[in-house]
């Protein structure tokens, strides 16, 4: 029996790029989604142009959008939210970061965050994510283990370290354990819950945490191992020139580490003194890098053409102080551009809290670089743009007929100072800005009590 979902009706349609994507929003303010019951669209479009029959789900005069997707957020982070002390990223990291993760080499207090992680996803609507994993096998059974109980997406890997400070000495590996345990982690977790990463909800990622926790040993090692994985849909993950304080940030200490001309040259296989080449490249269609606040041309031309991905993180940037990704040169340069939360540098889970901050953050820059973001470009970078990050943009990401039901239930009279701007706010005479001015409050607007029901393939996903 099909289901059929009455609302108004949010997404970006078909396989725009972030520049094209007002032109391709679509609303349906009396809309009908009908699923079928394997959980793919089988029609978008007005309720009076719906097929007839199936169980008929009415959320009017609710929303309905895809379903968010976070392309960088911390497991082992789950319970770090909010730390103070330790200033900036690399003293945040020593004083605060490794020593809650280092708390997830107990299995019951792994298992409580697990539990903790994907309630927060569900009430913020997160469907899919790619997920910073702990450096624990038990911690990252747990995160596996209940994002399949509960039916979510995820994708994951533990946090490989082989190099630190002491305070980050419990989460470091060996050599030759930091690629042992990241094999055993693909072998048993990825693609585990259809036993076919194409359609599997479960996939896994290779997860340096960044190239200043590795040597070039490990990064020679693990460009080996994605090389012979990378044909079964393994993802890679990691942070890239994320903060750059004068003489002591990661941009720089990175560079003088490794002797490089850029930070990327180390993902991208030429870790060696000068940029030489050292070992693989770990750059793809499957490979998300978190923030790229301080890129240089040539590192953006690179991921451009590689179709690595980044996720953009303004939250976590104000909250570290780590400065702003310029917006117009960034996408100048055809990358993708997906939304992270970053939990916990960022302090926030909501996707549309993230997409609020990229708002105010680009609006903000200097001179000819401010940009006023379109609503539009908002929603995909939310959701389609974070579809194509994971290289499942052919499964979910908008309400395309064929892809897999994604989306949420956005019921705005549990926020009442939402309601209210929905209900009573302005709107143009002009029908398109009239659109536009609505999607612009609901993104800015939505709190967790405002997501009412969440899905994934069509499914009612729960924390029960």
């Amino acid at each position: 029996m099909s289901q059929v979902h009455l609302g108004h009706i949010f997404h970006v349609a078909g396989s725009p790029t972030v520049t094209e994507a007002a032109a391709a929003l679509v609303s349906i303010p009396d809309g009908a989604l009908v699923i079928d019951d394997d959980g793919k669209i089988t029609y978008c479009g007005t309720r009076e142009g719906s097929p007839e029959g199936g169980t008929v789900h009415d959320h009017r005069p609710g929303f309905l959008l895809p379903g968010f997707v976070d392309t960088h957020i911390h497991f082992p982070q789950t319970f770090a939210g909010d730390a103070y002390g330790g200033g900036q990223l690399l003293e945040w990291l020593t004083l605060c970061i490794f020593p809650s993760e280092s708390k997830f080499g107990d299995p019951e207090y792994a298992q409580k965050a697990a539990v903790e992680f994907c309630t927060r996803r569900i009430a913020a609507g997160t469907t899919a994510a790619m997920v910073f994993g702990s450096a624990f096998p038990h911690a990252q059974d747990s995160l596996f283990s209940e994002t399949q109980r509960v039916g979510l997406r995820v994708v994951s890997g533990r946090g490989i370290q082989t190099v630190g400070t002491e305070t980050a000495q419990p989460l470091m590996t060996s050599e030759e354990d930091a690629i042992r345990l990241t094999t055993e982690e693909i072998e048993k977790w990825h693609g585990a819950d259809t036993g076919d990463p194409a359609t599997a909800l479960l996939h896994v990622a290779i997860v340096p945490r960044f190239s200043l926790s590795v040597t070039t040993e490990t990064l020679k090692n693990l460009g080996e191992l994605y090389d012979s994985v990378k044909d079964r849909g393994v993802y890679v993950h990691s942070h890239l020139n994320e903060n750059n304080r004068p003489g002591t940030g990661e941009v720089d200490s990175t560079k003088e580490t490794y002797q490089v001309n850029s930070y990327l040259d180390t993902y991208d296989g030429k870790f060696l003194p000068g940029s030489q080449v050292g070992g693989k490249s770990l750059l793809g269609r499957k490979t998300i890098l978190a923030h790229c606040v301080h890129c240089q041309d040539v590192e953006l031309e690179r991921m451009a053409e590689t179709g690595t991905s980044i996720s953009h993180c303004p939250v976590s940037q104000q909250f570290l102080g780590s400065g702003t990704m310029p917006w117009k040169r960034t996408i100048a340069s055809g990358v993708n551009v997906s939304a992270g939360t970053d939990f916990g540098g960022g302090d926030e889970w909501l996707i549309s809290k993230v997409l609020s901050d990229a708002f105010k953050v680009h609006i903000s820059e200097a001179g000819e670089d401010s940009i006023s973001m379109h609503p539009g470009e908002m929603l995909f970078i939310g959701t389609l743009a974070g579809a194509r990050a994971l290289d499942m943009e052919h499964r979910f990401g908008n309400f395309d007929v064929g892809k897999e039901a994604d989306f949420l239930v956005v019921d705005p009279s549990t926020v009442p100072q939402l309601d209210g701007h929905l209900t009573n706010g302005i709107r143009s005479d002009e029908p398109t800005l009239a659109r536009d001015q609505t999607l612009f409050q609901l993104l800015m607007g939505i709190r967790e009590p405002a997501i009412a029901e969440v899905y994934v393939r069509g499914r009612r996903v729960t924390a029960d």
